[in-house]
């Protein structure tokens, strides 16, 4: 009795009743619950299985594409290049970024260290002048002063300032203002003229020290300033002489850094207006006491010069008797220009500051 019930469930689900059965069928669906519930079960599990077959029949078709494509890969041969790359290329790519880097932090550096360089010449202004530039001819004595044959006059190429360390005839300018002199000379406006020699350079400082050639040469008599070992400060009063032109020009300021371009502190910042020929100059404070020597300014800043200090030009100093055979400098140990009027301490001072002409 349950078989041919089931079997009846079949049928109807499966849609295979004529209209006459079917209708009779859904009739006693209708009255009997328990056929009903028979009915739903059933559907439930003929939809539960046609879904199973369904994700068979899919997995399946999976199945057959993976072996087909595993069968395809099988029989192709990779080039050996290929092969290689294969295995390699995560290496190569992160050692070509390597290099890359390399190169181009290497060009950056390079730009770096010389930027610098490039931009500090630019700012920078030695204060030698290129007398040649200001066509101006001037008699020159190149050989010997006691030589009874005059040289032929020639112009002298460059020129800067100089000043007296001592009394026996040593002076000192920037080493900048001589470099690559075939012969100097050294003039006053007092008329004084002699031919120097360089006899010791500090490059570090640029600072040289020349000496009087000349065998008639008597002296300068007794130097009216003294040099200053202690540091200035920051604010005094400090004036130059010069030779930015043919004749001593006087410059007066303050002092107005401890340290020199880009905070050197070998040298100082000074306020006075300075061109190109003050290189070598003197810098004094109010009392007369040397406390540097003039190098160079500060490109498009009017009046931001500076100075090599004078304990830097002390300790070249000493270092001459040991560096040649030269004897000591003796030093002026007293000071005549303290107390004085600035135009006073300039007259007494004229005659000690020298225009340095460069031949070559």
């Amino acid at each position: 009795m349950e078989y041919l019930m089931y079997e009846q469930i079949e049928r109807y689900l499966s849609g295979k009743m004529v209209d006459d059965e079917k209708a009779a069928f859904e009739a006693l669906i209708q009255t009997d619950l328990r056929l009903a519930e028979q009915v739903k079960e059933h559907r439930t599990l003929l939809q539960a299985m046609q879904q199973y077959g369904q994700r068979q029949e899919l997995r399946s078709k999976l199945n057959s594409i993976h072996s087909k494509m595993e069968a395809e890969a099988t029989h192709v041969e990779l080039p050996m290049w290929r092969v290689f790359w294969n295995r390699h290329a995560q290496t190569m790519a992160v050692a070509a970024s390597i290099s890359l880097l390399s190169v181009f932090g290497t060009l950056w550096t390079v730009e770096q260290l010389k930027a610098p360089a490039q931009q500090q010449t630019a700012r920078y202004v030695e204060l030698r002048r290129e007398v040649d530039k200001l066509k101006k001819a001037q008699t020159a004595i190149i050989k010997d002063i006691n030589n009874t044959t005059k040289p032929a006059p020639r112009p002298a190429r460059f020129s800067g300032t100089g000043f007296a360390l001592s009394a026996n005839g040593y002076l000192v300018t920037s080493s900048h203002v001589v470099e690559g002199a075939d012969s100097i000379m050294i003039e006053n406006t007092s008329g004084a003229k002699y031919k120097v020699s360089e006899v010791y350079r500090d490059q570090t400082h640029d600072l040289s020290i020349l000496k009087i050639e000349d065998p008639t040469f008597e002296g300068f008599g007794k130097l009216p300033y003294t040099f200053k070992t202690a540091e200035s400060d920051l604010g005094e009063m400090v004036y130059t002489l010069g030779y930015p032109r043919e004749d001593v020009v006087f410059g007066e300021g303050s002092l107005s850094s401890t340290s020199g371009f880009e905070g050197d502190t070998t040298a100082y910042q000074i306020s006075i207006p300075l061109n190109p020929g003050n290189s070598g100059g003197p810098l004094l404070d109010d009392k007369g006491n040397l406390i540097g020597v003039i190098s160079g300014k500060q490109a498009g800043q009017e009046g931001a010069a500076f100075a090599i200090k004078s304990a830097y030009l002390l300790q070249l100093m000493s270092e001459l008797p040991l560096a040649t055979t030269l004897s000591p400098l003796s030093l002026p140990k007293h000071n005549t220009l303290a107390g004085n009027s600035r135009p006073q301490q300039l007259k007494k001072l004229k005659d000690f500051v020298f225009v340095v002409k460069v031949y070559n």
